[in-house]
């Protein structure tokens, strides 16, 4: 049920613990309200620290809860989860570190796991629960080594007392038609801008390296958020696009389902709407057998943005948050933009003539196997059969031989002698 549009001042909160320097800010009344699905107020979000408290001190993984937004005239709390080099430890006196949004997806939650492997690569990483749930609190062995929880079973998740919106069917897309309070993409975007702006006010971190990372329906709010919130300095969607009422996305039967509030849930929620306002370069990370982010989909999505791209489109590569930040090239890229590490293999536009596919490439590293890959067969995606045959490399050029004329998608996958793996944007036809 949709309820009226009320702002109301969020709740004071108690101060963190003194073992760790916070900005606490409360947040003002805001001034005004976006009363059109799709619309977010950015300059507010942006601008304003939310208020916040941490519920631990002196871990190294510590929990913090921030103001969400409204719902129903009433003050909602954000979980999340934070770690860095500072909180782990290793930071020497005044230094300052990259920061990074962790966004999850459906039936995810904020990982523990996550935000330590990014605390161990060096940077100041905050990983909300978009869903107004509390996951189980980190473990670690008798030598300070963190126990693996991603895996936990969900029903151990904890209900907010000032939970949000949660993340169900009814609130991604049944949703439309109604005051925003109620549409969880509104409060997805808004809030993952909240921990951005919260993240970027810790005095540890350097506000102008940061950068955003999320998978499946996380990948598909990291669209939105990158496409609305310039101050990332790159993004990289696991999975996630626009066009989820085109093609075969396991979405679109839900969206078609709308009926005539169907093009109002794609103007305001789909990131195919929203894609091409942003120039945050991006970093595509997918499988060529995704059923819930397919190939063309995918393509059509990124060629949106008007930043610089990359590709990572890994066949038969697994669905599922561990598949979806263990790919070691997410960590090099970031780095490579954050941090002035050796950047992935910059890959330009394939040009086929007949069988023959080619791309120039440019690398500081050496180039060390490349392969074109293709399908001609018909069918689901996520179901055709894919084949693939080897590349030459020579002088800063990929060049592969055996495109079949009756091929319908293809790519060429390049890998370094770091075991980096990158690839042209996909062909389709």
């Amino acid at each position: 049920m949709k309820h009226p549009t009320l702002w109301i001042l969020l709740a004071t909160m108690t101060a963190p613990p003194t073992a760790f320097p916070q900005n606490k800010v409360q947040t003002p009344l805001p001034t005004t309200r976006p009363l059109v699905a799709g619309a977010w107020p950015i300059e507010r979000l942006q601008s304003e620290t939310p208020s916040h408290r941490f519920e631990t001190g002196d871990e190294p993984i510590r929990s913090l809860l921030y103001a969400g937004e409204p719902v129903g005239g009433r003050a909602t709390e954000v979980f999340a989860f934070y770690a860095s080099p500072q909180t782990l430890g290793r930071a020497k006196e005044g230094e300052t570190f990259p920061g990074i949004v962790l966004i999850h997806g459906g039936g995810g939650t904020a990982f523990s796991d996550w935000v330590w492997l990014w605390a161990q690569r060096g940077y100041a990483a905050i990983a909300m629960d978009l869903s107004g749930h509390r996951p189980p609190a980190p473990e670690f062995d008798e030598k300070g080594s963190k126990i693996p929880d991603a895996g936990h079973d969900p029903t151990t998740r904890v209900r907010l007392e000032k939970a949000g919106v949660d993340h169900g069917h009814s609130q991604k897309f049944d949703c439309i038609g109604g005051s925003v309070e109620d549409d969880w993409p509104y409060h997805a975007v808004a809030n993952v801008m909240k921990a951005h702006t919260l993240l970027r006010s810790f005095p540890e971190v350097d506000p102008e390296r940061t950068a955003v990372t999320g998978i499946s329906w996380g990948g598909y709010t990291t669209c939105l958020a990158a496409s609305l919130d310039d101050r990332f300095k790159t993004a990289v969607p696991v999975y996630g696009c626009g066009f989820l009422h085109e093609g075969e996305s396991v979405q679109k039967p839900s969206i078609d389902r709308l009926g005539d509030r169907r093009a109002a849930w794609v103007a305001a929620y789909d990131p195919s709407s929203h894609l091409g306002k942003g120039s945050v370069p991006m970093f595509w990370v997918n499988g060529t057998h995704d059923i819930h982010y397919p190939l063309d989909s995918h393509a059509k999505s990124a060629a949106l943005p008007k930043g610089p791209r990359l590709f990572r489109i890994q066949p038969r590569m697994a669905h599922g948050h561990p598949p979806g930040w263990a790919p070691r090239e997410i960590g090099i890229h970031v780095d490579s933009v954050l941090k002035g590490g050796v950047a992935l293999p910059e890959v330009g536009e394939m040009l086929v003539e007949g069988g023959t596919v080619s791309v120039a490439v440019q690398s500081r590293t050496k180039l060390t196997q490349a392969e074109l890959h293709f399908t001609a067969a018909l069918g689901k995606r996520s179901e055709r059969e894919w084949q693939r045959v080897p590349a030459t490399i020579k002088e800063g050029k990929v060049v592969a031989i055996g495109l079949p004329a009756e091929a319908n998608t293809w790519l060429i996958t390049i890998t370094d002698e770091r075991g980096a793996m990158v690839t042209t944007a996909v062909g389709v036809r």
